[in-house]
């Protein structure tokens, strides 16, 4: 034993169980999530798993770098790019054209770049698609991402898609990710990778814990020639290092560098054991960072400033990068090099590069340069890397910021952000722009163009308002304040913000910025039509009055100064938005859009147009118009690729379908299009369904907890108007509670905007709700005063399902001022009213209370009949909880009621839905996904959630499976009869 520190891999010690359960878990596709804190040994196991695959698996493997701003599927591409020999061989479908922007240096083999899509996530997805159909043709049955608790955005979303797709090609691929949980956010995309994934595909968490006092020892041993070691030596650093690896790994390095440890022979003994000094003497840094850092003082000072080179740097790196980082002649850098991969510090891959054994032994060297250093060693970086083609921009940009040099740091990073934005990166352009914007201080005219691309590459990523959407926000409105702007400028400014705004549910910033850049905007009639568009929908505070000023200013414009496109948007959310006013002469103006265009562009206009002029229609309660108006708007969404619009369109059909009573499957199909758990405005509507539905069946709490989520989602976003149906749902359930003093204040709120806005078109839903919780407190002239606004709001247009809720409302002031005839007649001439619409459900209700009207009156057979038979509508409709209150009025009144469900369905339960079945018989003839949404004139979104339901029904775990489940089943036509 001659007391030497091996420099390679310690041995491989306490992860048997991890490493069998990972490679169990891989001898099928599966998605596979590797758990732990720093240097607890995550890319070890990963290390000893890739050693061992031999040739079963091919593997891609790529890491994701500690970067201020993570390059966005960094760690895809360097998986991929070893690969770029192959490339040629490969039979690459025109798809692989996306690919260039990635790979700009394979663009002699790939095919030509496709036209650009207006909308950013087709783009992303065509992308994304064009990966996985690179990978495929690899033939990978591996993905290892390694730090993926730093991946970018675009990186994990790409991560879910390939999972999302176990049951399509590249079927075979299993993924393996390392994270570390503490840095994960809580609502980073990562989580979903085992929480959202499709039914039937497997994944597994593999959690790899501290050692224990054991297996420290041996991996202790392992360092020192194998020797054993001392049981106090064992004890004492297993507890200072918590059994963390690389904590252990560099303390026995520093230890042994101190010359602290003994290797000592008892006289007799044939063997002997590694030792400390006095164990009182003996002090082992608390941190990783502080042993490296007592390491690294210890080395030369080549080998120094080589592992300098190395952390600025911070990715895999040549000789003679380093050399040329660190400013030393190849012979020092050669010296430096051999110190330093002998001590351990740093370790060669397999193309010749060194780079630290892990990120924290990096992360300890980085801040211990002295900062005059550092901004030295990142310029000769950045200039260095300014000379490779393609031009890493990203680098260059950290590397130029870091060295204090912003000329070159805001030239790199708008270069980066442009092309963040052309690939569809929003948040890391964000990053860079609004970095450069706020610490760079560049000269105005550039400050300018800059702010524009940070307005543009925020407003791709509507949603809450996170805190950077805030920074950029606040650095929109810095530059505004502080930039010298000609009109032009300012206007183009205020407008990129004003839309910013709006997407994030700040209605009333958006406006207050837009009617600024209106009369800006002269001198381009597009973007001025574009900002009166916008201060037309009546979205915020604003009363219809001002709305309708910009109507006129709207109307007022020049069609002959719009391209085609450009006018028909016009034309659209004119119609809308008079429509969405309760003007009756929207319909006018809507009937002037066109059946069809030469263009996309028009085409889409077209599309949106009747698929928002739909909605309108069925907003008045003109159903049967809506109906036709939503097909329409979903064949020539089909027939263009019009995927944005989709869940809008046939979100507006399933509301459609609760209106008129379409009920079979409801929650399965809204299910199927949205995640009603999300916060984006499908999946609000989504959940204001479910709640209602959940309302009906007398389950209050599941009603609350969707309804109130719904409400206040769409207030926090400024929509008025999307909180009125949740907020009603919210109060019916406090009036059936007897909880009244809670349904009023439900409802208040919600009136008063609905009157301060002067739409009482809006009124449908919450109106009734409101005068039943005002007569049942007794403030009967409350109540009439409202009917008298309603009335008279509504009375130019009189919109048929406005007319139903005000017939309502006035039977509720009727029966509550004692005159039960007249309650009896007007909630009867409701019910005519909702039937007309169709609208049974509420037709129905109204039938209930003119019973009881009846009753007060003393018409007991009538009323009882009429129970008896809004009984048996409700249970056919399935509205349970309403159907089992109206049977106990007809117990309390002697009446037997058997509770029968057999003729009203239940819901779909283990059997297929009909959209399901569709989806089960075009798989079963071979049909992809795309293919299937194709000929059903779904979206792949939607036929995956489908195919997913059906095959959980089924319990079928494949595709292949299913077709063959189905065909027993008789669900599908047997072809060889």
């Amino acid at each position: 034993m001659n007391g030497s520190l091996h420099t390679d891999l310690p041995a491989f010690v306490g992860r048997d169980q991890e490493l069998a359960t990972l490679r169990q878990a891989l001898t099928e596709p599966a998605v596979a999530l590797i758990e732990g804190e720093a240097g607890i040994g995550k890319s070890r196991l990963v290390h000893e798993f890739l050693a061992s695959a031999g040739t079963d698996h091919r593997i891609l493997r790529g890491v994701c770098p500690p970067l201020h701003e993570p390059l966005m599927l960094g760690p895809i591409v360097d998986a991929l790019q070893p690969y770029g020999d192959a490339i040629a061989d490969l039979r690459l479908s025109a798809l692989a054209g996306t690919l260039r922007s990635l790979f700009p240096e394979w663009a002699p083999h790939l095919p030509p770049a496709p036209e650009p899509l207006p909308d950013p996530k087709a783009a992303r997805h065509r992308l994304f698609r064009a990966l996985a159909d690179l990978i495929d043709s690899l033939h990978t049955t591996v993905l290892v991402v390694e730090d993926v608790h730093w991946a970018d955005v675009v990186t994990l979303e790409f991560l879910l898609f390939l999972a999302s797709r176990w049951q399509q090609p590249p079927a075979g691929l299993s993924l393996v990710v390392t994270y570390r949980p503490e840095d994960v956010p809580a609502d980073s995309l990562l989580l979903r990778l085992s929480s959202r994934l499709p039914v039937g595909s497997r994944h597994l968490r593999i959690p790899v814990p501290p050692l224990d006092q054991s297996d420290t020892a041996r991996l202790v041993s392992s360092m020192l020639d194998g020797g054993p070691v001392s049981e106090a030596f064992a004890s004492f650093l297993h507890e200072r290092t918590d059994g963390i690896p690389l904590a252990v790994e560099e303390s026995v390095r520093l230890l042994r560098a101190r010359g602290d440890l003994l290797y000592v022979q008892r006289p007799g003994e044939s063997a002997g054991e590694w030792v400390r000094r006095k164990l009182a003497e003996l002090q082992v840094p608390p941190t990783v960072r502080d042993a490296v850092r007592e390491r690294v003082q210890r080395l030369g000072g080549a080998a120094q400033r080589v592992l300098q080179a190395a952390a600025v740097l911070a990715e895999p790196a040549g000789e003679q990068s380093i050399a040329a980082v660190a400013g030393l002649a190849d012979d020092a850098a050669r010296a430096g090099l051999a110190e330093v991969t002998a001590g351990g510090l740093l370790r060669e891959d397999d193309r010749g590069r060194v780079a630290f054994r892990h990120v924290l032994v990096e992360q300890a060297v980085y801040q211990s340069i002295p900062a005059g250093t550092r901004r030295e060693l990142h310029r000769a970086a950045g200039e260095l890397l300014e000379r490779v083609e393609p031009a890493p921009l990203a680098t260059l940009t950290r590397h130029f910021r870091a060295a204090d040099q912003p000329a070159k740091w805001v030239q790199y990073a708008e270069r980066a952000a442009d092309w963040a934005i052309e690939s569809g990166d929003f948040d890391a352009a964000v990053i860079w722009l609004n970095d450069a914007l706020t610490h760079a201080d560049p000269p105005p005219a550039v400050r300018l163009r800059l702010a524009r691309r940070l307005a543009t590459a925020a407003g791709f990523r509507p949603g809450q308002l996170d805190a950077r959407h805030q920074q950029a926000i606040a650095t929109l409105r810095t530059v505004l304040d502080t930039t010298p702007l000609d009109p032009p400028e300012e206007a183009e400014l205020r407008n990129g913000l004003g839309r910013l705004l709006g997407q994030l549910g700040d209605i009333e910033g958006a406006r207050a910025e837009i009617v600024r850049a209106v009369p800006l905007l002269a001198h381009d009639p597009v973007e001025e039509a574009r900002a009166i568009r916008a201060l037309c929908l009546p979205f915020g505070e604003e009363p219809a009055s001002e709305h309708r000023k910009w109507l006129d200013r709207a109307a007022a414009i020049d069609p002959g100064l719009l391209p085609p496109g450009e006018r028909l948007a016009l034309l659209v959310d004119r119609a809308a938005a008079l429509l969405q006013l309760g003007d009756g002469s929207g319909w006018a103006v809507a009937a002037e859009l066109p059946a069809d265009a030469d263009t996309a562009d028009e085409r889409r206009q077209i599309a949106r147009g009747r698929a928002n002029i739909g909605w309108c229609a069925s907003l008045w309660g003109r159903y049967e118009q809506a109906r036709e108006l939503l097909d329409s708007a979903a064949a020539l969404a089909a027939a263009d690729g019009y995927e944005r619009i989709k869940p809008q369109i046939e979100m507006s059909g399933l509301q459609l379908d609760w209106f008129t009573g379409n009920w079979d499957g409801l929650t399965d199909r809204v299910t199927e299009l949205v995640d009603p758990t999300g916060d984006e405005p499908p999946e609000l509507l989504g959940a204001t369904r479910l709640g209602l539905w959940h309302l009906a069946q007398g389950a209050y709490r599941k009603a609350e907890a969707f309804l109130g989520r719904a409400r206040d989602e769409a207030v926090k976003r400024g929509g008025v108007d999307d909180a009125l149906e949740p907020a009603a749902g919210l109060a019916r359930i406090r009036l059936l509670e007897g909880k009244l003093n809670e349904s009023l204040a439900d409802t208040d709120q919600p009136v008063r905007a609905i009157a301060a806005k002067d739409v009482w078109l809006w009124a449908t839903d919450i109106a009734p709700v409101r005068v039943a919780a005002l007569v049942a407190a007794g403030r009967l002239d409350e109540a009439e005063a409202l009917v008298s606004a309603y009335r008279e709001g509504i009375r130019d247009s009189n919109p048929p399902a406005a007319q139903a809720a005000l017939a309502t409302c006035a039977a509720l002031v009727a029966a509550g001022r004692g005159d039960h005839e007249a309650g009896a007649a007007g909630f009867a001439e409701a019910a005519r009213a909702w039937e007309r619409l169709p609208r049974p459900y509420e037709a129905l209700l109204a039938r209930e209370q003119q019973a009881q009207q009846q009753l007060a009156i003393g018409h007991r057979d009538a009323a009882l009949a009429q129970l008896a038979a809004t009984f048996q509508a409700l249970s056919e409709l399935r509205a349970r909880g309403d159907a089992d209150r109206v049977a106990r009025q007809l117990r309390e009144q002697g009446v037997d009621v058997r509770r029968e469900w057999r003729r009203g369905r239940r819901g779909y339960g283990d059997r297929l839905s009909p959209r399901e079945l569709d989806v089960v018989r075009l798989v079963a003839t071979g049909a992809t996904n795309r293919e299937v949404a194709a000929a059903l004139s779904r979206s792949p979104k939607t036929v995956a959630g489908q195919l997913s339901s059906a095959m959980r029904k089924l319990g079928a775990t494949s595709r292949t499976e299913l077709a063959v489940v189905a065909l027993r089943d008789g669900l599908v036509p047997d072809p060889d009869r």
